[in-house]
C-alpha cells in the first residue's frame, strides 16, 4: 500500500521501479523527507559499519547493494535520486516480491542528521510515523506519544504505554493496570470458557509463523541427514500440541504456515515413527546412539527454566532414542545477534513472516549463504529452484516451484518444524480498533478508547 511513496511505475523488464514520494511528509522535527533521505538510509543500512543483520536480505536485490555490504563501495549504484520527490531503484532480476520487502523496517527512512548526532541517536529517534518516542526506561516501560507532524490522519490516541515486566501480565490485566495482554497457556482455559467474562475480551488471530528446532548441519552429528531425519521422526508433535500447548498452536508438517500463498496440504512431512527413527540412526555413519557426540540445545533465557513444550521434545528424544540432551541458555538480548557464533548442535527459534510470500520462508531461511540460514544448510538443487521461482512471473507456476522447494527442505531436515502459531490476546471492551495482522503487528494509529 502507498505510504511515503504515493505511487510508482515498474519498467517493462520488471527490474526498475520509479517511486514518486508524497510531498509534505515530514520528520517529527518538521524537516521534509526527500528522495535523498531514502538513498542515505539504505546506504547506511548496507554499510558494514552499521552491522545490520537484515540489510542483505531486504535490500540485497538492489543493484550495487552487495558491493556496499562487502565494503567495496559506499554508494548503492542501483539507487538514483531523480529529484527531491523521485527515487529510481534498479534490482538485479524481476522479482515479484521486491515491493513487499520495502515494507520491512530495514527500508524505512531515517534522518541523517539524527543518525550522525551521536552513537545513541536511536534513543531519541527523529521518525516519520504516527507516533514518536516520548520516554524509554529499559526493562520498565516505553511510552509513545502522538506525532503532530505526521503526514496522514493523526493517531487517535494521545499516547501508548508498553509495560515490561518479568511478572505474569494477566495480574495487571485483571486489575485494570493494562488494557491488552497476550494469553499464556496457564490462562487459556479461562479465556476460552464461554461462561467466563474474559471470553468476551478474547481475540484469536492467525499468525504466519513457524516455530522450530534447527540443526547445525555443518557439525556432527547433524551433518548426517539420517540423524536429522531420525530426530524429526522421534517427536510426537500431535501429543505436545494437545497436551502441552492446550491446542493454542498448530502442528507443523512443513515450513509454510496455513494462509501463506503456496501452502501445501499434500506435503509429505516426517511423521511420528519411532521404529523408523531408530532404523535411521542405525543407517547413519554413527551406527548407534552411543556413538553420537554430546548434543546441546541453545535457547534464549536467563537460566530460569525452559518452555514446557521444549521439555517435552527433549523427553521424547530421551525416551524414544535414548539420547541425552543438554540445554544452554543465552540472554534474550544477545540470543539472535550472537546465534551464528554461539549455537551448539541444535537451537530453538521461530520465524514470523515479514511479507506474505513463500520466498520469505524458503529462500531467506534455507538458501545457501543466506544471512538467516543459521542451519549452515546447503542444497544446490534447492538453490537453483529458489532462484528460478524468484523470477517466475506466472504465479501458479511460481507457487508450484515453492511447493517443490518446501518438500526438498522437509526431506533434507535441516530443522524439526514444530508449530505454526495463532495469537491469543485479551483486549478490554473499551479499546476499539486493536487488531493484530497475520504478521503479529497492530496498527496503533487506528486504536481509540470508548468508555461510553
Amino acid at each position: 500500500m502507498p505510504d511515503v511513496a504515493e505511487s510508482w511505475e515498474k519498467s517493462l523488464d520488471g527490474k526498475t521501479y520509479t517511486f514518486h514520494l508524497r510531498q509534505g511528509v515530514k520528520f517529527q522535527d518538521g524537516k521534509e523527507v526527500t528522495a535523498a533521505d531514502f538513498k542515505y538510509s539504505w546506504e547506511r543500512a548496507c554499510d558494514p559499519a552499521t552491522g545490520s543483520s537484515t540489510a542483505a536480505t531486504y535490500l540485497g536485490d538492489i543493484v550495487g547493494a552487495q558491493d556496499v555490504l562487502a565494503g567495496k563501495a559506499t554508494e548503492i549504484s542501483g539507487v538514483a535520486v531523480i529529484d527531491d520527490y523521485t527515487l529510481q531503484v534498479t534490482i538485479d532480476a524481476p522479482k515479484t516480491y521486491f515491493l513487499d520487502k520495502l515494507a520491512y523496517p530495514t527500508a524505512f527512512v531515517v534522518d541523517g542528521a539524527n543518525v550522525e548526532s551521536g552513537a545513541n541517536w536511536w534513543r531519541e529517534p527523529n521518525g516519520t510515523g504516527p507516533f514518536k518516542l516520548k520516554e524509554w526506561e529499559p526493562g520498565q516501560q516505553l511510552i509513545l506519544e502522538r506525532n503532530q507532524n505526521y503526514y496522514g490522519e493523526p493517531a487517535k490516541l494521545e499516547q501508548v504505554v508498553f509495560h515490561f515486566s518479568a511478572y505474569e501480565p494477566m495480574a495487571f490485566y485483571e486489575t485494570g493496570q493494562i488494557d491488552v495482554t497476550p494469553v499464556s497457556t496457564s490462562y487459556i482455559d479461562e479465556a476460552t470458557d464461554e461462561s467466563n467474562p474474559l471470553h468476551l475480551e478474547l481475540a484469536v488471530t492467525p499468525e504466519l509463523s513457524l516455530y522450530y528446532i534447527g540443526f547445525n548441519t555443518a557439525n556432527p552429528p547433524f551433518d548426517d541427514i539420517n540423524v536429522r531425519r531420525a530426530f524429526c521422526l522421534a517427536v510426537n508433535k500431535e501429543r505436545i500440541v494437545k497436551v502441552i500447548s492446550r491446542d493454542m498452536l498448530n502442528e507443523a508438517d512443513g515450513i509454510l504456515p496455513p494462509g501463506m500463498p503456496g501452502y501445501n496440504e499434500a506435503l509429505e512431512g516426517l511423521d511420528y515413527d519411532v521404529e523408523k527413527a531408530k532404523e535411521l540412526i542405525a543407517e547413519s555413519k554413527y551406527g548407534d546412539v552411543a556413538n553420537l557426540p554430546p548434543i546441546t540445545l541453545t535457547v534464549e533465557g536467563y537460566g530460569n527454566g525452559i518452555p514446557s513444550y521444549l521439555g517435552a521434545v527433549i523427553q521424547e528424544w530421551q525416551q524414544n532414542l535414548g539420547v541425552e540432551i543438554s540445554v544452554r541458555q543465552v540472554e534474550p538480548e544477545n540470543f539472535l545477534y550472537n546465534l551464528k557464533q554461539e549455537k551448539d548442535e541444535m537451537f530453538e527459534l521461530g520465524w514470523i513472516a515479514d511479507y506474505p510470500d513463500p520466498d520469505n520462508f524458503l529462500d531467506i531461511l534455507f538458501h545457501t549463504g543466506s544471512e538467516n540460514n543459521i542451519f549452515e544448510y546447503s542444497n544446490p538443487d534447492l538453490d537453483a529452484l529458489l532462484d528460478q521461482a524468484a523470477i517466475e512471473q506466472n504465479m501458479a507456476v511460481r507457487l508450484a516451484m515453492y511447493q517443490q522447494a518446501e518438500q526438498l527442505v522437509v526431506d533434507d531436515a535441516p530443522c524439526l518444524p514444530l508449530f505454526h502459531g495463532d495469537n491469543y490476546i485479551l483486549v478490554k471492551s473499551y479499546v476499539k480498533g486493536y487488531e493484530l495482522s497475520p504478521l503479529g503487528i497492530p496498527d496503533l494509529s487506528k486504536v481509540y478508547i470508548d468508555k461510553s
